[in-house]
């Protein structure tokens, strides 16, 4: 898709395939019934990775990057993610902030020229009850059936959110709200909400 057609987008689906050793995502356009439209991303995550490094690509054969992101440090439970173009000039970061995650997982996102936005769970009790999940004997490895979702905020207003979609494979909807925020940090971001989650 040409870029400033993805700029356009205000709504995109994220939804993960699973493989023997990676997990895979692909990003798609919404249709106005709320289908998947054109793909726009296809990304990659080796499940075990001592320095985090992803990149996406505008097509799922893998020919032509779109834009990645890369852990500063290694093994780093509050890294900062420098998401970068096909080019490799920055477009940004986001990271986890460890002490808030706690409770109500929480990611701090940075677009030049746009300051800082946060995302957190959109609903605390969920948040709570996730992390209580992970302690009941036998039930933690069961996968957690609520679905959560985060707003990220900037200014007192929303810029975006990512709702998760009860599914067998997790789906995700993008709703953007700031036609400023790039489009490409939006996609690092929302993939990043599932793939780095657990960290």
């Amino acid at each position: 898709m040409d870029p400033s057609q993805l700029q356009q987008q205000t709504r995109l689906l994220v939804r993960q395939k699973i493989r023997p050793m990676v997990n895979q995502y692909v990003v798609h356009t919404a249709t106005p019934d709320g289908a998947e439209g054109e793909l726009v991303a296809f990304a990659q995550q080796k499940r075990v990775a001592f320095k985090e490094q992803v990149t996406i690509y505008a097509d799922e054969g893998k020919r032509q990057p779109l834009l990645g992101f890369k852990a500063r440090k290694r093994i780093d439970l509050a890294a900062t993610y420098d998401v970068t173009d096909a080019s490799g000039q920055p477009l940004g970061a986001f990271r986890k902030d460890f002490k808030k995650s706690l409770l109500s997982s929480t990611w701090h996102l940075e677009q030049p020229g746009l300051g800082v936005t946060t995302g957190s769970e959109r609903n605390k009790k969920v948040a709570i009850l996730r992390r209580v999940w992970n302690f009941i004997p036998l039930v933690e490895n069961l996968p957690f059936a609520v679905p959560y979702h985060f707003d990220f905020v900037a200014n007192g207003q929303i810029v975006f959110s990512v709702t998760k979609k009860i599914a067998l494979r997790d789906k995700y909807v993008v709703d953007i709200r700031d036609p400023r925020l790039d489009r490409r940090l939006v996609i690092a971001q929302a993939v990043a909400l599932d793939a780095l989650q657990s960290r």
